[in-house]
């Protein structure tokens, strides 16, 4: 009895070290991504001469954007790898990767220095970054859900969908710390690079805690037992059956949770930071989201532990037609809070600045971005079955946040600029989010009650679903 006792403690340890170590290097990935959009405002000009202010920030959210869009191609990369290898040695690479580019960053000489060669550098760096966290976080996830017990995925996997909100709220602390030290004069002129440089030793300490872990044990399964896919890719997209089940997976859920996760957690703080729009000062707005932010977080392992009992799928469309539902009078009522009167009211009239009011208002945000990307990882998990599973839920997962997603800066600003009503920037996302709400609920089925125990489980085993919703 003691040796059984003393098993199970030894196992939950295991699991805690591998949620703790996959997490913690997965929300050091997210830091790196995110302190590039963070500084968009204050570092646009040091990388490209495009005439005007507005035409910097553009192609500096270009830049951005190009992150987001190669994540898919990351994620075929290191997906095939991560299921040909082994997740341990693929989230290993993928975060070395990462580290380097954003070290290179703060290093990066500026366009007066390097002229045109500046910017073309850092869209090669910005090119690595999304390379890397396209293979990161398919293969973090995959790795904590197969480590955990059946009927608790959801609760487990909820600790990495929140190292996402971390990194981008550690990202926003560094940057005000940093601002705050220096003083605003000093930060504009160079102590925007710390924020990239201390992220090597942070990149450094998760690699060697992540050096500790062995295989997952499905993974290891197939190993053992030699039925490893040979060729993951064919496998995940040349079958058109298993195909059907990722382009679901993507027009059903994850393009939807892009672009709600997207506007909640970065677009609000651009619509906040830009002069032109509600013109909130850059410590107020970075203080704003990072408070909404923080108090939202334990959202992300509520909303993971109730999909283990009422399903995955009925909240994050709960959350997607919420967005849709609320996002004009939302930012209707941030511009009747804003330092300035925008004159383009929704629903609301001008009523003045109040920090507490939009953070409020940003806070409701986010609590959408619970909803659709705390179940997201348990849900792709069960779609799959293991030995193509790092590639084929990687790949849905980045097109939908990284493409969808990523495009909402972009083509909200173009709204913006094209119509000159600031409300237009919301079309995009509330657009993807109702095409996606509609897909998922006719089409998608419940995977809460997915087996994945089976190392050689099929997609038939969604068919096996218990609940419908």
């Amino acid at each position: 009895m003691a040796s059984i006792v003393d098993s199970a403690k030894n196992g939950a340890t295991s699991l805690k070290k591998v949620i703790f170590a996959s997490s913690a290097g997965t929300m050091i990935e997210w830091y790196d991504f995110y302190i590039f959009g963070s500084l968009a405002t204050v570092i646009s000009s040091k990388f490209y001469d495009t005439g005007t202010e507005v035409g910097n920030v553009i192609a500096f959210l270009a830049t951005f954007a190009v992150g987001f869009i190669v994540r898919p191609f990351g994620a075929i990369v290191f997906g095939y790898i991560g299921d040909l290898i082994g997740r341990k040695f693929t989230f290993l690479v993928t975060m070395g990767i990462m580290g380097l580019a954003t070290f290179s960053v703060g290093l990066l000489p500026t366009q007066e220095t390097l002229g045109v060669w500046a910017g073309i550098i850092l869209i090669t760096l910005r090119i690595l970054q999304g390379l890397a966290l396209g293979g990161e976080y398919g293969g973090a996830a995959t790795y904590i859900a197969e480590h955990t017990p059946h009927g608790r995925r959801g609760f487990f996997t909820s600790f990495i969908q929140t190292t996402a909100t971390l990194g981008m709220f550690l990202s926003l602390g560094v940057i005000l710390s940093t601002r705050l030290i220096l003083g605003a004069e000093d930060f504009d002129a160079w102590g925007w690079r710390v924020p990239f440089l201390i992220s090597i030793f942070l990149i450094a300490i998760s690699v060697w805690i992540r050096l500790s872990l062995r295989e997952s044990p499905m993974f290891q399964k197939l190993k053992d037992t030699k039925t490893v896919s040979k060729n993951p890719l064919k496998e995940s997209f040349g079958n058109p059956y298993n195909l059907k089940w990722v382009a679901l997976a993507l027009f059903g859920a994850t393009m939807g949770q892009g672009v709600v996760w997207y506007t909640g957690q970065f677009f609000a703080l651009f619509y906040l930071q830009r002069k032109d729009i509600f013109n909130v000062p850059l410590v107020d707005s970075n203080i704003i989201v990072g408070v909404a932010i923080l108090v939202a977080t334990p959202l992300f392992v509520f909303f993971g532990w109730l999909s283990d009992r009422i399903g995955r799928k009925k909240i994050m469309l709960t959350g997607m037609a919420l967005a849709v539902l609320t996002y004009y009078p939302i930012y209707g009522a941030m511009a009747a809070f804003a330092p300035v009167d925008t004159q383009q009211h929704f629903l609301f009239s001008y009523v003045g600045y109040n920090p507490v009011a939009l953070c409020a208002l940003v806070f409701i945000q986010v609590v959408y971005v619970t909803m659709v990307y705390g179940p997201i990882a348990a849900f792709l998990v069960e779609l799959f079955p293991t030995k193509i599973r790092y590639t084929s839920m990687s790949l849905p997962y980045h097109i939908g946040n990284g493409v969808f997603g990523g495009l909402v800066p972009i083509f909200g600003l173009a709204l913006i600029n094209a119509t000159g009503n600031n409300y237009a920037g919301l079309w995009w996302p509330m657009g993807v989010a109702a095409v996606c709400f509609f897909v998922g609920l006719f089409l998608v089925k419940e995977t809460n009650q997915v087996d994945i125990d089976d190392a050689t489980a099929s997609f038939g085993a969604v068919d096996k679903a218990k609940k419908k919703f």
